[in-house]
């Protein structure tokens, strides 16, 4: 299948640049994954009115790390950007940089707080691994770090974004990037889910810089997809097989969600434990625990429009997309959102 057929021409003015002024306010786009009916145009407040009763509300409870920091280059006082993306097994850390070419191993940095990196070694062309010293904290990524907004977002992050660039319930933290469908809840849309009889559970996926990455291959089954590191307790492994026994609905939030539950799947429920995915859902795959999606409208060419795509039929799923833009719905990851039942 042709990367091409995942394409799409979105304005500027409809990526979203900024979170709405009030959490929970999104647009909501209702579409029906079978039938021909036309979407529904609706507001996030609307959703737990939508979700049937006993249905199963799966969410991933990452936390984004402030991962992103500036340092200067010990010896030249030039300025460098890292983004640190996860810690290796001997302690250092895997980090994307700027003008990596340049970034040469045995290259000392300062970052803030005192705090000293060695670049020991390139993993990849656009990565470094850095051993700091003293070994730091989450309290020092938390004090001197920048939330990593994504690339399509053209501005530095700011005070706000340490809230919204959060889900209200996230806990775990690790990420790189936000499980950005769980920006759209709030407390109150989340009691109001509850209210209605439907359970909450709970999974955990280090979201990597590979969910922006577009699919550069001519041909989708070419593209090297990323790891991620996730977590399925135990009593959420409990909860989703006995609601699928019972013949109720598991609906995901968002498609780290998704990949979580499909690749931990072991015919009757998700494995609980801990686990890494490459899993790269394009039409023609097979869905085995999911049946509903709420998610954002995503990037051109990325391997999310090819989940969407691949669970909703990639026809309707561009003709949605379309109608989107024709109603200016907002994009991506500070954007509205949309309810595949």
């Amino acid at each position: 299948m042709k990367t091409s057929l995942f394409s799409f021409n979105l304005p500027d003015s409809l990526i979203a640049q900024e979170p709405p002024r009030q959490r929970g306010s999104s647009r909501l786009m209702v579409l029906d994954r079978d039938g021909n009916s036309l979407s529904e145009h609706l507001n996030m407040q609307d959703l737990p009115s939508l979700i049937e009763p006993g249905t199963v509300m799966v969410f991933n409870d990452t936390r984004v790390r402030k991962a992103r920091f500036f340092a200067e280059n010990a010896e030249t006082g030039g300025r460098g950007e890292f983004l640190f993306i996860h810690p290796t097994a001997c302690g250092e850390w895997d980090c994307v940089v700027d003008k990596a070419k340049k970034r040469k191993v045995g290259q000392k940095w300062i970052f803030p707080g005192n705090v000293t990196g060695t670049i020991t070694g390139t993993p990849a062309s656009d990565r470094k691994t850095i051993a700091l010293e003293p070994v730091p904290s989450e309290d020092w990524f938390e004090t001197h770090g920048h939330i990593p907004l994504p690339p399509y977002m053209r501005r530095p992050d700011n005070a706000a974004d340490a809230e919204r660039y959060q889900t209200v319930y996230a806990r775990n933290t690790g990420s790189a990037a936000a499980p950005t469908a769980g920006l759209h809840f709030t407390d109150e849309i989340l009691n109001a889910i509850k209210g209605r009889g439907i359970e909450t559970a709970w999974v955990t996926l280090e979201v990597g810089l590979g969910t922006f990455a577009p699919v550069r291959s001519e041909n989708i089954q070419d593209h090297p997809m990323h790891h991620e590191r996730y977590t399925v307790p135990g009593e959420t492994s409990q909860i989703v097989g006995k609601a699928r026994n019972e013949g109720r609905k598991i609906l995901a939030v968002g498609t780290t969600a998704v990949r979580t539950l499909e690749a931990s799947w072991n015919g009757t429920k998700p494995e609980s434990g801990e686990g890494s995915t490459n899993l790269f859902i394009y039409p023609g795959y097979n869905f085995k625990a999911v049946d509903q999606i709420f998610t954002n409208f995503h990037t051109p060419n990325s391997s999310l429009l090819m989940l969407v795509s691949a669970f909703c039929g990639r026809e309707k799923i561009m003709s949605a997309y379309e109608t989107a833009i024709q109603m200016k719905y907002r994009f991506f990851s500070y954007g509205d959102a949309m309810f595949i039942r």
